[in-house]
């Protein structure tokens, strides 16, 4: 199943190239102050599965009619994983990996949706695309093993984590606003691909820049999942961005950027500069 978050918050799930509102299922909209109607979905995905409406032309609209939005837009947190495949620790002559480093957090203020814009923040900043498999917890979880892990993800998306270069902490150079293109759906783990088996590839303005499968990553998302929730408790919508291969590079204005993974989808975003001026803090030249 392909769930959907669209036009400003409604919810839904594609049957073909259509969206089927589950705005009913969910109890509405317009619930001021509260989670999501995608959170909400996912918090009883187990047994809302089962009352999904059958498509029609009463309860659906065209795909290509809606505005889609990051699948979950309001993770209570982006969990991300460094240095996770050892070709990209070679590129970025790392000595240490995730190993050594274990997580850090990106704002969920930094999550656009397929089709939105990155806006590079510098004029003197290297930023660069870090295309990545990303996984979305489906229920509460604290404390889980390695072997249970994978129960507690509900589905997969594809994720951008954008990146600029520079000495400040990861969490503050991957979290500027529309630094985490997140999307285009929620693929459901019953009908995407094992989290260790998704061909990724990413292109920037159709040239070709990463290419790897997830069964390189350091740490599996089970590992991960696992670990994290010994640190902190997951929520219902969180997200963990599970790393990236190598081929990072860097990001100008103009530029068109794709990040495909098999069984899920592609997820594209372009990048202006805004005109920004320099930075105020950081090693500008690394």
């Amino acid at each position: 199943m392909r769930l959907v978050t669209f036009d400003d918050g409604r919810v839904g799930y594609l049957a073909e190239d259509r969206v089927v509102d589950l705005g009913d299922l969910v109890g509405g909209y317009g619930h001021p102050g509260t989670i999501s109607a995608m959170r909400r979905l996912l918090t009883d995905w187990g047994a809302l599965r089962e009352q999904l409406p059958t498509a029609t032309a009463a309860n659906s609209v065209a795909l290509s009619s809606v505005r889609l939005g990051p699948p979950v837009p309001d993770p209570t947190k982006i969990v991300a994983a460094p240095v996770n495949y050892r070709d990209h620790k070679s590129e970025m002559k790392m000595s240490v990996d995730i190993s050594d480093l274990a997580v850090f957090l990106k704002a969920p203020s930094s999550l656009i949706a397929h089709g939105g814009t990155v806006r590079l923040p510098y004029a003197d900043r290297r930023v660069d695309q870090e295309g990545e498999l990303a996984a979305v917890i489906g229920r509460r979880t604290r404390n889980v093993a390695v072997a249970d892990a994978l129960d507690h993800v509900v589905g997969y998306t594809g994720l951008l984590d954008i990146t600029m270069r520079g000495g400040e902490d990861r969490s503050t150079r991957k979290s500027f606003d529309t630094f985490t293109p997140l999307g285009p759906w929620l693929v459901t783990s019953d009908e995407a691909a094992a989290p260790d088996d998704i061909d990724l590839d990413c292109t920037v303005r159709g040239e070709h820049r990463q290419s790897s499968n997830t069964k390189n990553l350091i740490w599996g998302v089970a590992e991960l999942v696992a670990y994290i929730s010994t640190v902190m408790t997951l929520e219902v919508g969180d997200v963990i961005a599970t790393g990236t291969p190598s081929g990072v590079g860097p990001l100008a204005d103009g530029d068109e950027v794709s990040v495909t993974l098999s069984s899920i989808g592609t997820l594209s975003v372009t990048v202006t500069s805004d005109k920004p001026g320099p930075s105020p803090t950081g090693t500008r030249n690394r």
